[in-house]
Order: structure tokens, then C-alpha cells, then sequence
């Protein structure tokens, strides 16, 4: 009964400073919009947003999100905090935390809600894996912050791969924001135009040795031919080496339902068409598998999103993969 007079009191505060939070997004969004030609990624900043609302919510703490927040290029800082100070205020008055943002994530993942559903799954992929191995890789690092908390021992040499323009920014952003960096080795590269794998060895990674790689939000904006290289290529590490992904299935692509052709939209107007998904066809572990395996990985941990019946079909899902 308690939570219930909360998450009342809750909805009702946020309906009542709606004006406040429509206000903030103008400002965020217009930011955004303005800086959509410039060749920045803006699919990059709706993790980190998540991230930082679960810190001030007192989920899931992360000091290098809670900075960078406030760098946001051609963004007002103004603009977030009026979007999330209505539900932060509301969270303080009752103590309710939207479902969107708890941790771990509760129940069935909606669409709207995979952003912050997918966090939970990719750091319990990190505390796993980099209790034994000593490399991290985060491909298509947009904004990620979890090689800016690993522990100060150094044992974990940490590498970000992202598009050349993505990156300078966000190495900006980390430099104003004053988070330290020195043991995050940046590098440079293009998916779909240049072998990545070679630029990181020539940066210091080695292929050797087993590596965790963490994709998080990145398949579904490349080519599937750039997607399988990517695998491929991971593929080609040491042994035991794993990788952390997520994926949409071929149902956002096709799917004629109002979410997801908003969706379409909005990613194509900010320059990031939705391009990659794997065949939903049931049962999708199947499908997987079989991606998985025509690349030379195993399928290890895996969740789908959204339940597979007769009449609907999955939506994507998170998974691990290890080279055998």
C-alpha cells in the first residue's frame, strides 16, 4: 500500500510540473538537433542520460556519467535538469523510483525502456569477466563510463573504439570534465570502412590473450556485413575471449506499429537509420546461435526481449558470445 501512495503521489507531482520537464526537453532536444550534421553520434547520449538519472536516483551510482552530463555539446545544461528535476524532486518527496530506472530491471523490457533494461546485463558481464582477464575493449564506446570506474589497480587496461569524430568529443568532454584517463587507451576507427582489430593491436591490445568486448547499443546502426566482420574478427582473438552485445531482431525494421515507426523516423532524421537485425523467426536462440557460429562464437548468456508466441514475435535481446 505504501509504494502504491508513493508512485500516486509520484505521477501526480510529474503531471503537475509537466511544463517544467516539456520545457527541458526543448532545450535538450533542440541542442541535439542543431548538432545532428556534425558527424557526432546522437544515439550515444540517450545511454548516458539513462546512467545519470539511475545515479541521482540513488540505483546505480556513476560519478563519470554525473560529469560528463554536463558537457553535452550544444546542449544548455539548463536543458536536462529541468527534464529530470520534476521526477528527481518527486523521487525525494516519496522515495519511488520509476520502474525505467530501478536496478536491476524489473518484469518484461519494453521497447522504450531498453536503454536502461540493457545496464544490469553489461556490468554483470563486466564483473564476471574482468575478474580473470586483464583486457577490455568497449567497441563503439560513445559515451560508456565503465573504463573510467574500473578499479585503480591497474591490472585492466582498458581500450575505447569509436568513429574519430564521436571520439575527440567525448575525450573533450572527459578532459573539461576533469576525469581521469590515463589508463583508457582511445582509438580510432570506422566500422565499416577500417579494420579495427588492426588499429587496436597497434595500440597496444594484444590478440593474444583473452579480452572482454563490450558492444552495447551499436549492431543495429551497421551494415550486417560490418556486424559479422566485427565477429569475425573477435572471433580471431584468444581463446575464451568474450563478447557482450545487444541486438534488435528484424522485427523494428519491419514492424508497421506506431513505436517503432517513430523510431525509424526519429534515428533516420538524426542520421542513424536503423540497418541490422537478426531473423526473429522462433525460437530466436536458434537464430542466434547459427549468427554466432557462421562467425566462429558460441553463444553463452542470453535474453530476450519481448516473449515469443504465435502471434509476436521478439524484439532483440542481449547476449554474450565466447571464442572457442
Amino acid at each position: 500500500m505504501r509504494r502504491l501512495i508513493a508512485a500516486s503521489v509520484f505521477s501526480s507531482l510529474n503531471v503537475l510540473l509537466s511544463p517544467v520537464t516539456l520545457l527541458g526537453y526543448v532545450l535538450w532536444t533542440g541542442g541535439l538537433f542543431v548538432r545532428r550534421g556534425s558527424g557526432v553520434s546522437t544515439t550515444a547520449q540517450g545511454p548516458l542520460s539513462a546512467r545519470w538519472l539511475e545515479h541521482h536516483l540513488g540505483t546505480r551510482k556513476d560519478e563519470p556519467a554525473d560529469l560528463l552530463m554536463k558537457f553535452l555539446p550544444g546542449v544548455p545544461p539548463l536543458g536536462p535538469r529541468l527534464a529530470a528535476g520534476p521526477m528527481l524532486f518527486a523521487h525525494r518527496l516519496t522515495g519511488y523510483v520509476p520502474r525505467a530506472f530501478r536496478y536491476p530491471f524489473e518484469g518484461e523490457v519494453p521497447p522504450r525502456y531498453q536503454a536502461s533494461a540493457r545496464i544490469p546485463f553489461f556490468d554483470a558481464a563486466v564483473d564476471r569477466y574482468l575478474a580473470d582477464f586483464d583486457q577490455f575493449v568497449i567497441l563503439g564506446a560513445g559515451f560508456d563510463t565503465r573504463a573510467f570506474r574500473l578499479p585503480k589497480d591497474g591490472r585492466v587496461r582498458a581500450f575505447e573504439v569509436d568513429m574519430p569524430k564521436t571520439q575527440a568529443l567525448k575525450r573533450e568532454m572527459v578532459e573539461k570534465a576533469g576525469i581521469e584517463s590515463a589508463r583508457v587507451t582511445f582509438v580510432s576507427a570506422d566500422f565499416e570502412k577500417e579494420d579495427w582489430l588492426e588499429r587496436l593491436e597497434d595500440a597496444g591490445f594484444d590478440a593474444g590473450r583473452p579480452a572482454l568486448f563490450l558492444w552495447e547499443g551499436v549492431t543495429m546502426y551497421l551494415e550486417r556485413q560490418a556486424v559479422e566482420d566485427t565477429l569475425r574478427k573477435i572471433a580471431s582473438t584468444a581463446r575464451g575471449s568474450v563478447v557482450a552485445f545487444d541486438y534488435f531482431t528484424t522485427e523494428p525494421l519491419e514492424s508497421r506499429a506506431l513505436y517503432w515507426r517513430m523510431a525509424r523516423a526519429t534515428t533516420q532524421a538524426s542520421g542513424e537509420t536503423l540497418k541490422f537485425g537478426v531473423d526473429c523467426s522462433p525460437p530466436l536462440s536458434e537464430r542466434l546461435t547459427e549468427l554466432l557460429r557462421s562467425c566462429g562464437l558460441s553463444l553463452g548468456e542470453h535474453q530476450t526481449l519481448g516473449k515469443e508466441t504465435e502471434g509476436k514475435r521478439a524484439w532483440g535481446g542481449f547476449a554474450t558470445a565466447m571464442v572457442l
